[in-house]
């Protein structure tokens, strides 16, 4: 069953994760994942593992969202939520043992300059 409103962690550049509420409808997470942009961006779902997800705006880089915190070899930019999801692909509240860990995973700032940025975008266009 689809939870109404989801307790997340919000990441946002410069900031200390913090746990927080959204309202689990396709407006309510655009807005949220916006936060900084000029007009509501387009979801992207990254899957950390079966049960967790991060929420991002699918644009971040390429609109100039600020830089936020690095993903592998990715930089996401702008803010982003960790969040869980059921086997059914719904997105729901995040377990108390995950918000910890991803607390502590993203606890540190990072300082991450344009060129970084600006590498990343070019090897997404060079994959189209």
């Amino acid at each position: 069953m689809k939870e109404k409103t989801i307790r997340v962690l919000m990441v946002e550049p410069k900031k200390l994760p913090e746990a927080c509420e959204l309202e689990n409808n396709l407006d309510a997470l655009q807005k949220a994942i916006s936060i900084g942009a000029d007009y509501q961006g387009l979801i992207e779902i990254i899957n950390l593992n079966e049960d967790t997800c991060i929420l991002c705006n699918e644009e971040g880089k390429l609109i100039g969202l600020e830089p936020n915190r690095r993903l592998g070899k990715d930089i996401l930019c702008g803010v982003f939520y960790v969040i869980g999801q059921d086997k059914e692909g719904n997105l729901t509240s995040l377990n108390k043992d995950a918000m910890r860990f991803y607390s502590e995973y993203f606890k540190n700032i990072e300082h991450i300059n344009s060129e970084e940025i600006g590498n990343c975008v070019d090897v997404f266009f060079e994959i189209l």
